[in-house]
């Protein structure tokens, strides 16, 4: 597992910050140079050249001109994992900051890992910063004698994973959150969750732990909004964070889809608010919810509660199946659609001059505590 997970050397962080100091992580290509068309030839001529230099991620949420360049279309954790089993030098992560990070940790010493734009980032993961949790620890530790234990979304930092690892927690992602938190909950008397509260709560009820026994601690407050009787006295601290994507779905939106055909089966991602998932018929992970669509008979009906491009996505590839968004607005993740072709085309210029761009690298000392946390979560049965 160690060979697996080694961290990138300091040649790596050294080139980098070159990069950022002679400013070659900004985009080469600009508006009026290509016509969009032109982008996504000159890409599919130059990906071709360099096929066995560089592997693309694609993230499930990215565009469909993004994706038809993907080698390995899958979720964050997934696409890092696949990575580090190839050994090609160059890997651009067609997705966000925080999934770049967690790719860097994962594959080996000599391979960089690219973000096409460095702008993409995920304002969930935003939501809470290495200095909040701190703080907020401390005043935990001190309002309880019950130990806690902190685990993480795989949505946030590295140096929220590091936090984790250091504090005898697990990072988790949708699809084992349940597993995560029975085992967290078998090692401490309570459970700290972040960044997404919607997922903790969600999951946590699911469980058999009553909202009575969760409270949530908003960073944007003093001590959280919170009493020390308070901590005391829950069993689930949840962070205030949320998914602006999955927030857009609404219960009046499930209402009236039912309304319409009470047929249909309204599936949500777990990133949705509790009156959501409690009204739709099933919810579950993006790969729970690809796989109950892939597997349900012909003719059947979907309303699905998660981000526009998947869902278009999974229309198109199962046309025998009637499969909607359940919001009429088009939730789109905004910062994952900054990672445009045009982006990916000057990444892949960059690689074919020897001047990489964009190089996403995790200082060693992070890397090697969010790694505990990764391997826990890897470990735990």
């Amino acid at each position: 597992m160690s060979d697996l997970f080694e961290t990138k050397n300091q040649q790596k962080k050294q080139q980098q910050q070159d990069d950022e100091i002679n400013g070659s992580h900004k985009p080469i290509i600009s508006e009026e140079e290509l016509s969009d068309t032109d982008v996504l030839i000159e890409l599919k001529k130059i990906k071709e050249e360099l096929k066995d230099q560089v592997v693309v991620l694609g993230h499930h949420y990215q565009q469909d001109d993004v994706i038809r360049f993907a080698d390995i279309t899958g979720d964050s954790l997934q696409l890092a994992k696949e990575a580090a089993n190839l050994d090609r030098p160059y890997i651009i992560f067609c997705g966000v900051h925080f999934m770049a990070e967690t790719t860097d940790m994962l594959t080996k010493s000599h391979q960089k890992v690219i973000l096409p734009d460095l702008r993409a980032g995920c304002s969930m993961a935003d939501m809470a910063k290495r200095s909040e949790i701190d703080k907020a620890w401390a005043f935990m530790q001190k309002s309880t004698e019950a130990k806690i234990i902190p685990v993480t979304y795989i949505n946030c930092a590295a140096t929220l994973k590091a936090f984790v690892g250091d504090n005898d927690g697990s990072i988790c992602t949708s699809s084992n959150a349940e597993k995560i938190i029975r085992w967290a909950l078998t090692q401490g008397e309570k459970l700290l969750f972040f960044p997404d509260q919607h997922l903790g709560r969600n999951t946590c009820f699911k469980m058999g732990i009553p909202i009575s026994d969760m409270v949530v601690y908003n960073p944007n407050m003093l001590n959280g909004g919170l009493t020390s009787e308070q901590i005391d006295n829950a069993k689930v601290i949840l962070w205030y964070g949320f998914c602006s994507v999955h927030q857009g779905f609404t219960l009046d939106q499930v209402h009236a889809t039912k309304k319409r055909d009470p047929e249909i089966t309204v599936i949500v991602h777990p990133e949705c608010n509790f009156e959501v998932t409690q009204a739709a018929d099933d919810y579950g992970s993006t790969s729970y919810i690809i796989d109950q669509i892939a597997k349900a008979p012909a003719g059947a009906k979907f309303a699905i509660g998660t981000e526009i491009n998947l869902v278009n996505r999974l229309a198109r590839e199962f046309p025998d199946k009637k499969i909607m968004s359940l919001s009429p607005y088009q939730c789109l993740c905004t910062t994952m659609y900054r990672v445009r072709p045009r982006w990916l085309l000057a990444s892949f210029r960059a690689i074919k001059d020897n001047k990489p761009i964009n190089i996403i690298t995790v200082p060693e000392d992070i890397a090697r505590s969010s790694l505990k946390a990764l391997n826990r979560m890897l470990d735990i049965k």
